[in-house]
């Protein structure tokens, strides 16, 4: 594809060429104020053209023995790779962890919840009943007692 798109481009410069190279024969026969026109046009097509970029050179540190740190991926070893991982890991770990604690916490809360409810000397039902709602909030002694 790059090598297509290198072809193209020659092709098209040596076109260019060609037709300078024409175009530049048969001007020395023009009047003056076609010539002066030309070459108006001419600069004003120079400075509307595209600029190539300027490439940056990204600087290199050479040590002693030769070997260069410039890139970031140069020298990376198994172990600087693991390392590069590591942090990664152990937040993975944590947020598991984390996650397991809070499941054991609830799990306690409902078995507690359980125990009370099945060793209370009421039978489970009696708080599902709405008359044992009301009976409670008319009763302010046992009201207090329930907190």
């Amino acid at each position: 594809m790059k090598t297509q798109a290198k072809l193209d481009m020659t092709r098209v410069d040596q076109l260019g060429q060609a037709l300078a190279r024409r175009l530049n024969e048969h001007a020395t026969h023009l009047p003056h104020d076609i010539s002066e026109r030309l070459r108006a046009a001419r600069m004003q097509a120079i400075s509307q053209r595209k600029r190539e970029p300027i490439r940056v050179i990204a600087p290199q540190m050479v040590t002693a023995g030769g070997h260069s740190f410039g890139g970031f991926d140069e020298g990376l070893n198994l172990w600087s790779r693991i390392a590069s991982i590591l942090p990664f890991i152990v937040l993975l770990f944590g947020l598991a962890s984390i996650h397991i604690l809070q499941n054991e916490y609830r799990t306690d809360e409902i078995a507690s919840l359980d125990a009370e409810l099945l060793t209370d000397d009421l039978p489970p039902d009696a708080y599902t009943d709405p008359g044992f709602l009301i009976f409670l909030k008319s009763n302010p002694i046992l009201e207090k007692a329930a907190d």
